[in-house]
């Protein structure tokens, strides 16, 4: 079978805040749209399923995908140098914004946020509704300490429900997050392993949280076994140095109350990572020109790449046809 042809298949460095940083783009023309990806984590660099199960996207517009500050292919000795904050991560993302619209000579850009990236998402509408399209939300996160309430909950029913006294022991002794905060990494890391086991993260594979992240990053041409670690690297680094301010500060439901731009929500129904109840709870109440939400029956936080022909065919016909 012949390869489709993409006339704009590379990676760039681009320097956002003084530091260079890593674009992935793959389209067939450059008179199409532009779509970009912040991916979640923090620090879980996604191009590598992205492209594997959306390219069939660059027909009709032209993907970006964004490691960014401290992620992936944009980690570095040097971005390890300054405090990574929310902030910073939105003027980042800003300023890739006016980047690529002055590059490809548009006046708006599609943006979708998954997880960490749904937060940087909303929060770039907000600071430049006039350079977003639409904004496309996926496990979208809205109050971290409703947020971890709730994920907490369903690991630790789902723990009981399966009478497995490891699990237990080990949630019980970290207690319910506080205020959003788990209290120490270790503390997060044991919760999102269970969470992932439980079926919280994606609906149909239960791996462990090491599986899911590590395998597919090894066959993948755009990382590959001998990047795995430094992208294991930005990772920890990323979530070590926004995980605090995460927990203490977002509260979208009071800050991001109105978008000025319209809105589309792509939510896994089994959603246990950013539970879709709080999610929608968010939407029903927001002010946006235009807003819609999709569930996706068979997804959990991830429907883009666990209902991936179903993702790229409503994005195809919501935003592009």
């Amino acid at each position: 079978m012949n390869k489709p042809l993409y006339n704009l298949d590379y990676e760039e460095l681009v320097t956002l805040g003084n530091l260079p940083q890593n674009i992935r783009v793959r389209g067939t023309t450059a008179e199409n749209p532009l779509l970009l990806f912040l991916h979640g984590g923090p620090g879980g660099s996604d191009r590598h399923w992205v492209l594997k199960d959306q390219s069939g996207l660059a027909d009709v517009c032209t993907l970006v995908c964004w490691d960014q500050r401290g992620s992936g292919k944009s980690y570095s000795k040097a971005a390890t140098k300054e405090k990574l904050t929310i902030d910073l991560m939105v003027n980042d993302a800003v300023e890739l914004v006016e980047y690529l619209c002055a590059k490809f000579n548009k006046e708006k850009l599609y943006v979708v946020g998954h997880s960490w990236g749904s937060i940087l998402g909303v929060m770039l509408a907000q600071r430049k509704p006039d350079r977003i399209a639409a904004y496309v939300g996926m496990g979208q996160v809205i109050d971290l300490d409703e947020n971890e309430r709730l994920a907490y909950k369903f690991v630790l029913d789902e723990a009981n429900k399966r009478g497995d006294k490891k699990a237990i022991k080990a949630l019980e002794a970290m207690g319910e997050p506080v205020e959003g905060s788990y209290g120490s990494f270790k503390n997060l890391l044991t919760q999102r392993n269970l969470m992932t086991k439980y079926g919280g993260g994606s609906y149909n594979h239960h791996d462990d949280i090491f599986s899911s992240v590590l395998f597919p990053l090894i066959g993948s041409p755009e990382y590959g076994f001998f990047k795995m670690f430094r992208y294991l690297k930005g990772t920890i680094f990323s979530v070590k140095q926004l995980v605090d301010e995460m927990a203490s500060s977002v509260r979208l439901s009071r800050t991001a109350a109105t978008l000025d731009v319209p809105v589309y929500i792509t939510q896994g129904d089994q959603d246990q990572n950013a539970p879709t109840s709080v999610a929608l709870k968010w939407f029903d109440a927001l002010e946006a020109p235009h807003k819609e939400w999709i569930a996706f029956a068979e997804s959990a936080h991830s429907p883009i790449k666990e209902e991936p022909e179903l993702w790229g065919n409503i994005i195809r016909e919501k935003l592009f046809s």
